[in-house]
């Protein structure tokens, strides 16, 4: 059983969807899409016996909170005091906090909001366990977990891989310490990144291998995020399956917090043409850039579908060629930065100034790691209603660039 094979909400097709309709630049939330993912998610909940709650570093726009509290997703993972505060005041549900460490500034206020505190390290958890035991002996419950690196992991990338050689997150087994578990009750760790739940699977086998006796003194286990369940092809009968046996064999309750899972494949990020110029090629300026508006598209990085548009043929770029079929364009923002470009494509027809380019997929993560460089127009964001209907939530103007600075 896959996505496909649930009774699923259906979704908006986005060829019905008047871009021209929404106003330039803008990220699109989906209704429809974000419904489908959510009604997956809370099966795999209900039917794993997890618990599952959001991971704001990867889906935190909060006004959307109301349809995932619908669906049964009630806690929240936070990076951060700020994404905490957001957790407390428009989640409205268990806060979960981890971060790679903790300022003594910020740690009584994250302290105050978290129900749930990971620390990266025992140095950490010895620096503010008094803190922390003050709180619970006021009569606070607050579930203490330390992160674990179990040095087997199986993403590609390095930017994006929590146990690379030397990876600063996570304690491993070597530098283990059981002499100071005393007040900790969970362990956490996150090894994946957009993966199925077979390596979920073996991920844990090593686990079990490298702390089967830490996993017996403690109540719950974190499994993070990188859970890509509401993907097409997703084994979800494995990671349901996976999931309980742990539960059973070890007599815990199991935490997964994905991020990417909840805004995949939920909406897009529409812009418009601005010029076109020519320097053997036509290329194409939006009122976006790749830089600010879609980080990842550099870093990862990774070529993202354009509606309407196709890969161009294999060709050397460094002389005129003849024009491949359809009309083709290297896409790129308006930013001063040289390599602020996505990419070449195709178009069935020419485009003109005004014309709306519309990149799919741009929800998760995407929105969360915008800048405001160059003091580019950031783009709207707003959501798609089930009734067709548009409407614009945020709008980002000088002000807002200007807070930034000073």
């Amino acid at each position: 059983m896959t996505a496909s094979d649930l009774q699923l909400p259906a979704v908006t097709p986005a060829d019905t969807v008047d871009f021209t309709a929404i106003p330039s630049p803008a990220f699109v939330l989906d209704e429809s899409r974000l419904r489908r993912n959510l009604s997956l998610i809370a099966h795999v909940q209900r039917e794993s016996g997890a618990q599952i709650i959001v991971a704001f570093k990867g889906f935190s726009m909060w006004s959307a909170f109301p349809l995932l509290r619908e669906y049964g997703i009630t806690g929240a993972t936070a990076s951060s005091l700020n994404e905490a505060l957001l957790a407390k005041e428009e989640m409205q549900g268990e806060v979960h906090v981890y971060a790679p460490a903790y300022s003594d500034e910020d740690f009584p206020r994250i302290l105050e909001l978290a129900d749930h505190l990971v620390f990266n390290s025992f140095s950490q958890w010895q620096r503010f366990k008094p803190q922390v035991e003050a709180a619970r002996a006021s009569g606070r419950t607050i579930y203490v977990g330390i992160r674990v690196n179990p040095e087997y992991a199986e993403v590609e990338t390095d930017l994006y891989n929590p146990a690379g050689p030397f990876s600063r997150l996570g304690v491993t087994r070597r530098e283990f310490r059981a002499d100071l578990m005393d007040g900790v009750d969970g362990l956490h760790f996150h090894t994946l990144c957009e993966k199925d739940s077979d390596t979920l699977e073996r991920t844990l086998e090593v686990l079990e291998r490298n702390f089967g006796d830490v996993l017996r003194q403690v109540k719950w286990v974190n499994f993070g995020g990188g859970h890509l369940m509401t993907r097409e092809g997703y084994d979800i009968p494995r990671l349901i399956r996976v999931v309980r046996a742990f539960r059973e064999k070890w007599g815990v309750h199991v935490i997964l917090e994905p991020g990417s899972a909840f805004g995949w494949q939920t909406g897009w990020l529409v812009s418009s043409v601005l010029d076109v110029v020519h320097n053997v090629k036509d290329a194409v300026l939006l009122d976006i850039s790749v830089s600010a508006h879609m980080p990842d598209v550099l870093e990862m990085p990774y070529r993202p579908r354009i509606l309407g548009a196709g890969d161009p043929p294999e060709h050397d770029h460094r002389e005129a060629v003849d024009a491949p079929p359809g009309h083709a364009y290297l896409i790129g923002g308006t930013t001063c930065l040289a390599g602020d470009v996505v990419g070449e494509y195709v178009f069935e027809q020419p485009l003109a100034i005004g014309d709306r380019v519309v990149f799919d997929d741009m929800i998760h993560y995407t929105m969360v790691k915008t800048t405001f460089f160059n003091g580019v127009k950031h783009p709207d964001i707003g959501i798609l209603r089930m009734d067709g209907c548009y409407e614009r939530v945020k709008t980002f103007g000088y002000e807002d660039f200007k807070a930034k600075l000073s």
